[in-house]
């Protein structure tokens, strides 16, 4: 005889089975899309300051101050030191931190040869190391929605990152700077690629190239 109360049982208990299931990857859906929400409501993305932005007053270490806007970068070299800054925007909704930078000179006759560079400046490529970055020397934020900068300076005539980028200076190349920055709170680490190129009257043009976004501050996206 068929145990129709017992057949009755199993089968709700299925049905409960399957509406726990849909319910549980209903709520993990939910709980995805939440944190999604969350992360893109601190997510920086920083690109060049515009033109019409209003310009920074950059101060180094050594006490020297310059004046960087109008979309221009700062490539300057005096008393032996090589002072760079770029004028930035946030145009994320979350606050910048700037974390490290990369520098990559190149004197003109290669960018002649290579106007692209060795698969540096192409769609597709992988994004630089982490570990390959220099640490900024002191903290740098930039709001979101608002205008700040980064700066380095080089200093020892002895390094070959010297001497390679004075040859890039002097011969009106090309240099390549990568950023190393996240949000306030230490997540959603981001690398964007400036390019500057010589323009007019000793000027330096600034472009983004790539971003990249990473899983993590120790480990490429």
């Amino acid at each position: 005889m068929t145990d129709w109360a017992g057949w009755a049982t199993g089968a709700g208990t299925l049905v409960l089975a399957g509406a726990t299931f849909a319910a549980v990857r209903a709520s993990s859906r939910s709980a995805r899309v939440a944190e999604r929400t969350l992360l893109v409501g601190l997510r920086p993305v920083l690109t060049t300051a515009r033109a019409a932005d209003l310009a920074e007053e950059v101060q180094f270490a050594d006490g020297r101050v310059f004046e960087v806007g109008g979309g221009r970068a700062l490539v300057q070299q005096d008393n032996g030191v090589t002072y760079l800054a770029i004028p930035l925007r946030n145009v994320g909704a979350g606050i910048a931190q700037l974390r490290g930078y990369r520098l990559d000179p190149e004197v003109a006759q290669v960018v002649a040869e290579d106007p692209l560079g060795p698969a540096r400046h192409r769609r597709g490529d992988t994004a630089p190391d982490p570990s390959t970055f220099a640490e900024q020397q002191r903290d740098l934020y930039v709001a979101s929605g608002d205008a700040g900068f980064w700066q380095s300076a080089l200093r020892d005539p002895a390094t070959d990152l010297y001497r390679a980028m004075t040859d890039a200076i002097r011969t009106n190349g090309r240099i390549t700077i990568d950023l190393l920055y996240g949000d306030h709170e230490g997540g959603q680490p981001t690398i964007t690629r400036f390019v500057l190129l010589p323009s007019e009257q000793h000027r330096w043009r600034c472009d983004v190239t790539r971003h990249w976004s990473l899983k993590s501050m120790d480990s490429r996206g």
